[in-house]
């Protein structure tokens, strides 16, 4: 175990490297993730999903980093050589992609969370740092990892679990913490039908958010008896975290005590995005006059690979033929040419043509939509076309046959759908 040494003269986060696991499939996002990893997927106008686990890690003053890859990594790789690649070696800094390679076995992919780091655990040594924290790469948050390792190291835990303070009965989906009164890990259920209390909060539960720090050593340590352990499913969430419970000391930390937020955000943000209804609303919230997750800040900045784009433009100025935008975030190279845009938000390059109209869309890069379009409440892919005078929204019998309409009445559309249109 690791007690803090008070005459450490810098952060903890000097001494640590960020392990972000990047391959899921993401398939409950559907046709968004058909050519890309959940990580890799557009969120906010001009950022990744994964740009969140990244940043904060910048943020948080980490300078070493590896990002585990799988499925569908094409794109996210691409990201990240472009928007990340300005770690410095002779800084003692570094960033990994660690795709899925078959280092240990010519015939074994990454089996889990857990076995993702296995694979790579001569890469970790080479760097030899003090602590490991490990990161899912699909979650919009902003959280100081350096608050996490400082509880790690004070409390002297074998591993400490980031967590999330949820309503009882919604903790039925997440691995749930259950704590004695000085917040250590008695017991961890995999999505319970009655989940445990904290003590003293009945109708509250903590929900892991599939954060953990370890020391360095004992985390190989662990990987290695788990690999060799018959009938592990090589998962941290499944087998490692379960087995230090009972076997170590495992420490919850409360998100609430390190996530990042301004004086306009009224509460701890985290949300999984896994979903289209949910990827959908995460994205819209962002156009409220004062959103619950603040991308404007500039103390905590949100760390990306930024085309150089010329500005947004609109264009025309006649009734019913008025280039405008409300409620909505428009990124660059985006041309809205007498269109009118209600609560959307636009990704890069998108193109808006005359009489269209957008309300609570949430639209992907180079995207064109075409003269006299109607769109309410959709998500429409990367590159799309949409056709002149196409109508969505507003005859939910038409738009399931025609697209995938979720039961909250989001319509996700695709070029494959417009191309059967015919």
């Amino acid at each position: 175990m690791t007690q803090h040494d008070p005459r450490r003269s810098h952060p903890l986060a000097r001494d640590a490297m960020a392990y972000v696991l990047a391959g899921g499939r993401g398939s409950r996002l559907a046709e968004l993730t058909d050519t890309r990893a959940k990580p890799a997927v557009y969120f906010g106008g001009k950022s990744r999903i994964i740009d969140f686990a990244l940043s904060n890690a910048i943020n948080s003053g980490i300078r070493r980093i590896g990002v585990a890859t799988q499925y569908k990594a094409h794109s996210l790789i691409r990201h990240l050589q472009r928007g990340w690649n300005f770690l410095r070696p002779e800084r003692n800094e570094s960033f990994d992609i660690l795709p899925a390679s078959q280092r240990v076995s010519e015939f074994q992919w990454y089996e889990g969370t857990a076995d993702a780091v296995y694979q790579n655990i001569d890469i970790i040594e080479s760097y030899a740092p003090e602590f490991m924290v490990i990161l899912a790469g699909d979650h919009i948050y902003k959280m100081d990892y350096e608050v996490m390792l400082q509880q790690h190291c004070n409390s002297g835990a074998d591993v400490t679990v980031a967590c999330m303070e949820v309503p009882r009965m919604e903790a039925v989906g997440f691995g749930v913490m259950h704590v004695d009164a000085d917040d250590r890990i008695v017991d961890f259920v995999e999505k319970p039908a009655d989940p445990p209390a904290i003590p003293g909060q009945p109708d509250v539960a903590l929900a892991s958010l599939g954060i953990y720090v370890f020391s360095t050593r004992l985390l190989i340590d662990e990987l290695r008896r788990d690999a060799d352990t018959p009938g592990s499913s090589r998962d941290f969430g499944k087998d490692l975290i379960p087995y230090l419970v009972k076997h170590g000391h495992a420490q919850a930390h409360r998100f609430g005590d390190s996530c990042v937020r301004t004086a306009e955000e009224p509460a701890a943000y985290w949300r999984d995005v896994g979903t289209v209804d949910a990827y959908w609303e995460a994205n819209i919230d962002l156009t409220d006059v004062v959103p619950q997750l603040d991308l404007y800040d500039r103390s905590w900045p949100l760390w990306t690979y930024s085309e150089i784009t010329p500005p947004a433009k609109f264009v025309h100025d006649h009734d019913g033929r008025r280039g405008s935008a409300v409620s909505s975030l428009i990124a660059g190279d985006c041309i809205v040419s007498g269109s009118t845009i209600h609560r959307s938000l636009l990704s890069t390059g998108v193109r808006a043509h005359s009489y269209s109209c957008l309300d609570e869309a949430v639209v992907l890069p180079y995207t064109h939509i075409g003269r006299g379009a109607r769109l309410s409440r959709v998500v429409i892919d990367r590159g799309v076309h949409i056709p002149d005078g196409l109508v969505v929204g507003e005859d939910p019998v038409a738009d399931a046959h025609r697209f995938r309409r979720t039961d909250k009445g989001i319509c996700l559309i695709t070029q494959p759908m417009i191309d059967r249109l015919g």
